[in-house]
């Protein structure tokens, strides 16, 4: 058979392939949803429809992907499961999950995009570069209001907080966590150690599971189309279709739960230390300086503008050990009662469980206050700021170090916020804890050395 001859037989076999493909998706009627019901994306602050791609089940973008099933949505996109439409009619079919990224945050996506790809191009052999969600492609869509960047990812099952509503009290077995945290410090010995990135967003929303076997996405696939066309509303003013998220992938088979582990995701507020940043006074030790982490992970030296690096992700890590095990946050009071976050309250409760900050943290924290960031923020009222005093509220602390809300401090205790664990278990935990929760960041041990701790395999040999 001639080259052409075999060029113009699998252009055919494609086509074909292509066609069997799009017949596939139903024309089901699906139940429409009121008119004055707010649906997903439409309740984000801010919600502008016009920044939001108009996607719709059937569609195909770029010429390869055809959307299927929406199964995610944020303040910045809508995500969808679809199928990889390139594939041949012999191979097997391939889905993928794609990330349509709305136009008023193009900026924030292409560094994700960049810092993603930056991240998969590091080291391969290392253990934890599987542990990390990075996009598999790029394109751009054309919008009304112009072009949306789209990220495909390998599919994933559910956020690990969805996991644990699966178990007694919503809390994963003891050796499961400990697995769990044992593989996400890897990840994070990944990011840090090959490719000097700084996560700076660590939260159950952003730890993935990834599939049990490849029958559940498959027959989730069949049972959307089939079974369960997604509801749907048209807006009377753009004429654009908003669709319920549907992101139930079914029951668990719990015979492979140990097929399943977490990863890492959503690096969009990843940094490398390079932008907006200081050379410290250590070496050249790069350290940023913007405000980073969600409200009840934030470390004390984000707050008192101190100066952070990788060891602020540790901090973030250690207090998010207690959602993974006890499914409750360390910090309780971190807002005040309009919602919004209250540094003040937050160190409050630091010194309740710590004991009060080193002087020389607080030392460095007061030279830092002269220092002006390259560009001002805003903060929650919407006030600019130019450093991290102004943007927290600050001073915190008096000039001999006494902290200045002293009646905020609650009566609570380290070793008393872990209730389900065995004593010699706390004990454990509490020790490995002592090595997160430092006021001094360069007393925190790294992530590589945190899965050394005894802790991660006291009554589990196999981690």
């Amino acid at each position: 058979m001639t080259g052409l001859r075999l060029l113009s037989r699998m252009t055919k076999c494609m086509s074909f392939s292509l066609r069997a493909k799009l017949a596939q998706l139903p024309a089901a009627s699906a139940s429409r949803i009121p008119q004055n019901e707010l649906v997903d994306e439409e309740l984000c602050p801010g919600y502008n429809p016009k920044w939001f791609y108009p996607a719709k089940a059937g569609e195909i973008l770029s010429n390869c992907y055809q959307l299927l099933v929406k199964i995610g949505w944020g303040t910045r996109s809508t995500v969808w499961l679809a199928r990889d439409m390139t594939r041949y009619r012999w191979q097997s079919e391939r889905l993928v999950t794609l990330k349509i990224i709305n136009t008023h945050s193009s900026t924030d996506a292409h560094h994700e995009r960049d810092i993603e790809k930056y991240i998969a191009r590091q080291n391969p052999s290392h253990r934890g570069y599987g542990i990390i969600r990075t996009c598999l492609g790029s394109f751009e869509v054309a919008g009304p209001e112009g072009n949306h960047l789209c990220l495909a990812y390998e599919p994933m099952r559910e956020p690990i907080w969805i996991l644990q509503k699966r178990f007694v009290d919503q809390k994963l077995p003891l050796s499961v966590a400990k697995a769990y945290i044992f593989i996400l410090l890897a990840g994070l010995d990944y990011l840090h150690m090959e490719c000097r990135v700084v996560h700076t967003d660590l939260k159950l929303e952003n730890i993935l599971m990834t599939f049990e076997n490849d029958s559940t996405l498959s027959n989730f696939v069949k049972e959307q189309i089939a079974n369960l066309p997604m509801q749907f509303k048209t807006d009377p003013t753009t004429g654009q279709t908003v669709y319920r998220c549907h992101n139930d992938f079914g029951p668990l088979n719990w015979r492979e739960l140990k097929k399943m582990i977490p990863k890492i995701s959503d690096l969009g507020l990843a940094t490398r230390l390079h932008c907006d940043s200081l050379e410290g006074q250590e070496g050249k030790r790069e350290i940023g300086l913007h405000p980073i982490q969600p409200d009840h992970y934030r470390a004390p030296e984000v707050i008192l503008g101190c100066g952070w690096d990788f060891s602020a992700d540790i901090w973030n890590f250690g207090a998010l050990s207690w959602d993974i095990i006890e499914h409750t946050a360390l910090f309780r009071n971190v807002h005040d009662t309009q919602g919004r976050y209250d540094a003040k309250t937050h160190l409050a409760e630091m010194i309740a469980l710590l004991g009060p900050p080193p002087k020389e943290f607080l030392a460095k924290s007061g030279a830092m206050a002269q220092y002006k960031w390259p560009d001002a923020l805003e903060d929650d009222a919407g006030e600019l700021c130019s450093n991290a005093r102004e943007f927290f509220g600050g001073p915190f602390f008096d000039e001999e170090g006494q902290f200045l809300y002293t009646d905020l401090v609650p009566a609570r205790r380290l070793e008393d916020t872990i209730p389900s664990l065995a004593e010699k278990e706390r004990v454990a935990f509490l020790s490995f804890i002592s090595h997160m929760l430092t006021w001094l960041p360069e007393d925190r041990k790294t992530a590589r050395e945190l899965m050394e701790h005894p802790f991660l395999s006291l009554g589990n040999p196999k981690v």
